[in-house]
Order: structure tokens, then sequence, then C-alpha cells
């Protein structure tokens, strides 16, 4: 101490204990931070907060976006060069790898706390898991099955089901501007993409019973998010057993046989990984995005991905839609532009309107206090 003393005369033992005094404050706040990181990981308020802050809603659908591309390109390669024409098994592979995955993440409890088994009956889940294996299994039949002209007028008819089951299942109404813009988009995409309308007796009956599975399965993963506190990969987790268990019944009734005599080579096994990766890749980023926005949007957001494709199409690889086609192109992107433009005025009216409602209930509530005589309380609030 003799050194200590002579650097700092009569102050080593202040010095000491105030260095035991910042390293118990280091040890608290290092506490504090493990906690907040437990509570915003390890419960569902958290985790729904940490979605919510991480992924809005431009950055779910752009990641969906890329996604969706992304699979196309591998389906493409599955289907083609691969040659695996067996679409509910290629599903089942897709939810199978998943699965795998979302156990990983739970072994290293990094897989986000679902709410308790309370909030939402079990039904729900169960109905969710079923219409989502309907709705994938169907929409790959359909496009094996059916023309692209075909596969889009199938496509576009889930529009006006999710606005008409959304009315009849919760009462949501939507404003007219909104439905003439909707009836823009759908009548540029239609021009731009419906060309070859051959008919399929098979097919069309696979696509006319796809429609529905698809509208509620969007609407579904919507509603569950944004009025409970389910993660994408929660719900993802609880759904996804439901939807394998589907898929092994659909398979022996829609698949063609031959799935075991399939050439499972390195080569065509790893080409199918690939395609079971982005597969996941796609079932979670559609889950974001149907929890940042709403089953229109990301209906929407799929006619968009359609007119992108086609235009990247037409200006880096020269191909010719024809000159209707651009037109139609270009009448859905006007269209879809506009949809935005009146989401987001839609949303920031909402946002002020229950700003101003907060702050009236605010007011109303000192005046009760002032009225009734009462202090007001000093704990500090949380804010979400």
């Amino acid at each position: 101490m003799g050194i200590w003393d002579s650097i700092l005369p009569g102050g080593s033992r202040r010095f000491i204990k105030r260095k035991d005094s910042d390293a118990g404050e280091a040890g608290r706040a290092l506490e504090e931070l493990r906690g907040s990181l437990y509570n915003d990981f390890h419960t569902s308020e958290g985790a729904k907060r940490q979605q919510q802050r991480l992924c809005g809603p431009i950055v779910a659908l752009t990641f969906n976006f890329v996604v969706a591309v992304g699979i196309i390109m591998a389906n493409k390669m599955v289907m083609g060069t691969v040659g695996f024409n067996f679409p509910v098994a290629l599903s089942l592979i897709h939810y199978l790898f998943a699965l795998a995955l979302m156990a990983v993440l739970k072994a290293l409890y990094l897989l986000p706390v679902a709410p308790p088994s309370k909030s939402t009956p079990f039904s729900s889940l169960f109905a969710l898991g079923a219409v989502m294996s309907f709705s994938t299994g169907l929409a790959n039949i359909s496009l094996k099955h059916n023309s692209v002209g075909f596969y889009q007028m199938a496509k576009i008819a889930v529009t006006p089901t999710i606005v008409v089951a959304e009315f009849i299942l919760f009462k949501k109404r939507v404003s007219l501007r909104k439905v003439i813009t909707l009836v823009v988009v759908s009548f540029g995409v239609a021009i731009a993409t419906v060309t070859d309308l051959e008919f399929n007796f098979f097919g069309a009956c696979v696509a006319l019973a796809w429609i529905i599975p698809s509208a509620v399965n969007k609407i579904l993963w919507s509603n569950l998010q944004q009025s409970g506190n389910w993660t994408a990969l929660a719900l993802m987790w609880k759904t996804t057993p439901i939807t394998i268990f589907f898929f092994v019944v659909l398979m022996p009734l829609l698949d063609p046989p031959g799935l075991l005599s399939f050439n499972w080579d390195l080569k065509n096994s790893s080409a199918i990984i690939t395609s079971a990766l982005f597969g996941f890749l796609l079932q979670w980023s559609g889950a974001l995005a149907l929890g940042a926005t709403s089953a229109l949007a990301h209906v929407v957001l799929g006619q968009f991905k359609t007119i992108v494709i086609m235009l990247s199409g037409y200006l880096v690889f020269k191909s010719d839609p024809g000159f209707t086609s651009l037109c139609g192109a270009v009448i859905a992107l006007a269209g879809m532009s506009v949809y935005t433009y009146l989401g987001m005025k839609e949303s920031a009216t909402s946002s002020r309107r229950n700003s101003l409602n907060s702050r009236q209930n605010s007011h109303v509530m000192k005046s009760k206090v002032i009225v009734d005589g009462e202090k007001p309380e000093t704990k500090p609030m949380d804010f979400v």
C-alpha cells in the first residue's frame, strides 16, 4: 500500500472503495442487460416487440420479394433439370426441413416463445395448419397442370376472395378507393400475364379449390400475429407439424407414383435441399410480411413480383412479352403505386387518431385525479 499512498496520499482506501463500487454498478448493469435481453427474446411480448422493431413493413416485404424470386429459380431447377415431379412431396420436404431448422433454434434457445396456450385456441392453430397444407399443395399442383395464364387468373381471384372473407369473418371493410385500385391492379396483371388460357378440366378444378384456402391462409396468418403476441417463427413452430400431417395424407392422393424410385444422388439431393432452404425462408418471410402488413397487401406484393419478373425478362434477357403485356404491366404498377399511397395515408391517419385518443384519455385521467382529490402516482411507466 506504500506505493498507492505515495501516489494517492491519504486516498488509497477511498480509491479502492470507489473501484469496488464501480464494479458493483457494472455488475448490476450487466444483470439488468441480461434481464432485458431475456424479456426481449424469451417472452412472447418481448419477442413480438423485437419482431416489430427489427422487421417493419418495408423490410418484411423486401425480404419476401427477394426470397420469392430465389425460390422460383430453385424450383425451376428441381422440377426441370432434376425432374422431381412430385409437388406435394416437395412441399412436404420443405416443411420437414423447416421443422428441423426450428428444432435446432429451439435447442439453442433462439426460437421465440409462444404466447400462453389459453390465449389462442388450438382450433385456430389447427385450422391454420390445415389451410396452409391445402394452399401450398394445391398451388404446386395447379402450377403443374395449368398453363401460366390460367394459374395467374386463379391468383387474381384471390384478391376479391380475401375482401369478402375478411368482411364475413371480421366485419372488415375496404374503402371504395382501395377497391377501385385493386380492380385496376388485377386488370393490369391480367392483361400483362394472361396470354395462354389453355383449359384443363382437372387443372381448373384444382385452381378453383386452391383459391379459398389461399385467401383464408393469408387472413389467419395476419390476424393471429396482429391480434396476439405471436411472432412468425413461434407460429410456424406450432402449425408446421399440423401442416406436415396433412401433406402426408395428401401425398398418396395427389402425387404420381415413383417417389421412392427417384434417383437420390448427391446432385439431385443438393438441389432439393437448396429448394427446401428457400422454402423455409419463403414461409418465414411471408409470415413476417403478413404480420407487418395485411393479407391484401401480401396479395398485391405477389402480383408485383409477377410484373417485376416479366419486366426483368424483357429488360435484361431481351424477351418479347408483346406490347399488350407491357401496357398491362404499366397499368398494374400504377395501380400498385396508388394502393401503396392509400395504405400509407390510412396508416398515418390511424396513427394520428390513436395519438389524439391517447392524449384525450390522459387528460381525462388527470382531470379525474384532480376531482377526486387524489395525488397522482409517481411510479415509472413502461412504454411499448
